[in-house]
């Protein structure tokens, strides 16, 4: 049998995990049309699971490497698609405003 000391001594492994593939999901889910838009909320949530999973190692003198991934790819991922939207209401913006106005 394991000892209870034992099994927790990376606390906040499972959420720098967690993190580091919805980080990457953050990323990757953009290229894949339809299922793009749970891209930002991967993202949103690898942002708070990496936070608190680094902050659980440090506290425990572990490894955070994993957390930062996790942390650093979320943002990325939702930089671009923070970016993307901006881009596509830029271009929607310019394509109306060439619009002819007709009165009745």
């Amino acid at each position: 049998m394991e000892n209870i000391n034992e099994i927790n001594q990376n606390p906040g492994k499972g959420m720098m995990v967690a993190a580091l593939v919805l980080g990457i999901w953050s990323i990757v889910g953009l290229c894949i049309p339809y299922l793009g838009v749970t891209a930002p909320i991967g993202g949103i949530i690898a942002i708070i699971l990496g936070v608190i999973g680094r902050k659980k190692a440090k506290n425990a003198s572990q490894p955070t490497g994993m957390g930062t991934a996790g942390l650093i790819l979320g943002i990325v991922g939702l930089a671009i698609f923070i970016t993307l939207v901006i881009i596509v209401v830029a271009i929607g913006a310019a394509f109306l405003a060439n619009l002819p106005i007709k009165a009745f």
